[in-house]
């Protein structure tokens, strides 16, 4: 089975302590980008504020363009027509698990998204390795019954 390509278009807004996609990129399982061009224009790219839901039906975009998390501020988020027309797509409501939303819903931090979307679309290894690199990471995986 092909492994997707992870990416985040990374603002660099968070404290780089508790960023979990800069964690991710440490391990080498996340690229870190400024903006959104070429074939990744094509990549599935999660945003809270999308009109479609991520679904089953968008694992072969992932394989082919990978998948995007967008990491920055609300504030910024609602500017998103600044990177252009993309494959949107917003998760269901979940529970958050990291320290610092902890049971808030739909305060997911970059990990978690990321998780909740490979779950979706049948990655689950991907999954689980992408949340075993934080002590509370099973915990999400556990409330949001994945």
């Amino acid at each position: 089975m092909l492994v997707p390509r992870l990416y985040c278009l990374h603002y660099n807004e968070c404290d780089p302590k508790k960023c979990t996609s800069l964690k991710l990129k440490k391990f080498n399982l996340l690229k870190t980008i400024n903006t959104i061009k070429g074939y990744l224009k094509n990549s599935i790219i999660l945003n809270p504020i999308a009109q479609k839901t991520i679904s089953i039906n968008d694992k072969e975009l992932i394989i082919k363009y990978g998948l995007v998390v967008i990491d920055c501020s609300w504030k910024k988020l609602l500017k998103l027509s600044e990177i252009g027309p993309g494959n949107y797509r917003k998760l269901p409501s979940l529970i958050a698990a990291n320290p610092v939303n902890y049971g808030k819903w739909e305060k997911l931090s970059s990990v978690e998204a990321l998780a909740a979307a490979l779950y979706i679309t049948e990655f689950n290894d991907l999954g689980d390795l992408i949340l075993s690199k934080f002590s509370w990471g099973i915990q999400f995986k556990e409330l949001n019954k994945f």
